[in-house]
């Protein structure tokens, strides 16, 4: 194999690994954009990704804790709103669904990161 073709050989796997990572990174960025509009608070900012991700674990939090809360209340007799009660615990299992995904794709992403060869 020529020298010009054994370096194209070994630079095309860590292009395609990169590229990989890339669309991993995008798709992930891509998930944070579509949020609801009441997780879209936690949108990135010029905080920092901790700060990113804080907001969103507590934005998640506070849905479960009010479909927890309307839930309590209809199980008293304090209310008789079945139906929000359901929609809030639909919304607080999508939204912690949503954020378990988005971080299976950021672990993902950093272990692919760390499998390249530098």
């Amino acid at each position: 194999m020529s020298p010009v073709g054994s370096v194209y050989s070994s630079l095309v796997p860590q292009a395609m690994a990169r590229a990989e990572a890339l669309r991993e990174k995008q798709a992930a960025t891509g998930a944070l954009a579509t949020l609801p509009d009441g997780m879209r608070t936690a949108a990135p900012t010029s905080n920092g990704f901790s700060e990113m991700l804080g907001g969103l674990v507590n934005t998640v939090d506070s849905k479960q804790v009010e479909a927890n809360q309307l839930t309590q209340k209809v199980l008293l007799g304090e209310t008789d709103q079945l139906h929000q009660s359901v929609i809030a615990m639909q919304e607080a299992g999508v939204a912690f669904s949503l954020m378990v995904e988005v971080r299976n794709k950021l672990v993902e992403s950093y272990q692919e990161l760390m499998r390249m060869q530098v």
